[in-house]
């Protein structure tokens, strides 16, 4: 099913972007250096359908993109010549393949997350002619369309459960038997890893003796999450401020003339001594108009004897009279 003129505002409203921070998490210019073809690309979203992701999958990753590299990098000289026809882009760019709701499975610029935290999964030991089979498999993908009632169940998602007529409740990110879930934006990636029996979070099983099998899991299954969890993956990081330009991390820079907002206040703190101009957080108002009393530690009046079993130690003459 295509979008609509009627469902159309509901995929512009989940997929509508919130402001970038000021500064994002992760090194841009370190990761376009950093990346090869064939990693996956972790993105921390900033949408609502990001945010649903987040709160079913557990993870701050919420996207997962399937690095390319440039024209240049892949060797079909027919696939070649029908992206760069299909896609104009400069030979220079970098291109990822990714399934994005709404849009279905297209390539973008890596630039175009340059505002976002990013992380790097890297598949150990892939062959260079292994790596060419993928992006041959993720690029014949493209086109590909996603559910319309996909977008609308996660619209429905995102009002409260229990005031929804039962008829109406999302079926989404159940995991019926024999009824895979569906929206899952790594799905297409896992399908490319699967073409070249490359494992992600495979089930392990013994087989006679002495042998082992290895079941692929179902790539529908799949979440942006496996990816950083998966043994075979390599986490390749590069934060906004890294420790190894500094001498030591405690000459990070903490003091400054930073100010936080409202919002900010609820979970960051200022460092001792620094003020602002806006209303300090009320925790260390509170600390500034009290007196710092010594610590007393507090001794308890049970013994190990109370709390583990198998003590061989015999009972204290002031036990003894106690229990008498």
């Amino acid at each position: 099913m295509k979008i609509t003129k009627m469902t159309r505002p509901i995929v512009n409203w989940l997929t509508q972007h919130r402001p970038a921070p000021e500064f994002p998490m992760s090194d841009f210019e370190r990761i376009r250096y950093e990346v090869r073809s064939c990693d996956v690309l972790l993105v921390e979203g900033r949408s609502r359908v990001s945010d649903v992701i987040k709160m079913i999958t557990q993870s701050p990753w919420s996207h997962a993109a399937l690095y390319l590299g440039r024209l240049h990098d892949i060797e079909d000289p027919e696939l070649r010549n029908t992206l760069s026809e299909l896609f104009p882009f400069s030979p220079d760019t970098q291109l990822i393949v990714e399934s994005e709701l709404g849009m279905g499975t297209v390539i973008r610029d890596l630039a175009s997350y340059r505002e976002d935290h990013i992380r790097i999964c890297r598949p150990r030991g892939l062959s260079h002619k292994d790596s060419q089979q993928m992006i041959h498999y993720a690029i014949s993908q493209l086109g590909k369309e996603y559910d319309v009632r996909q977008i609308l169940d996660l619209a429905r998602f995102l009002f409260p459960w229990w005031i929804m007529p039962r008829r109406w409740r999302s079926s989404l990110f159940q995991h019926n038997a024999g009824k895979a879930t569906k929206t899952v934006c790594s799905t297409m990636i896992a399908e490319a890893f699967g073409f070249i029996q490359f494992p992600i979070l495979p089930l392990v099983k013994k087989s006679g003796d002495l042998g082992f099998q290895l079941f692929r899991r179902n790539p529908k299954l799949c979440t942006p999450r496996d990816f950083d969890y998966s043994p075979y993956f390599e986490i390749i990081k590069y934060p906004f401020m890294d420790f190894s330009e500094h001498a030591d991390y405690r000459l990070l820079p903490w003091h400054g003339k930073g100010v936080l907002d409202s919002q900010e206040q609820s979970m960051y703190v200022y460092p001792e001594g620094q003020t602002s101009d806006e209303p300090l957080p009320y925790a260390m108002k509170k600390k500034q108009k009290t007196k710092k009393t010594p610590f007393v530690p507090w001794t308890s009046p049970q013994s190990d004897n109370d709390f583990y079993e198998g003590s061989n130690e015999p009972p204290s003459a002031s036990d003894s009279a106690h229990d008498k």
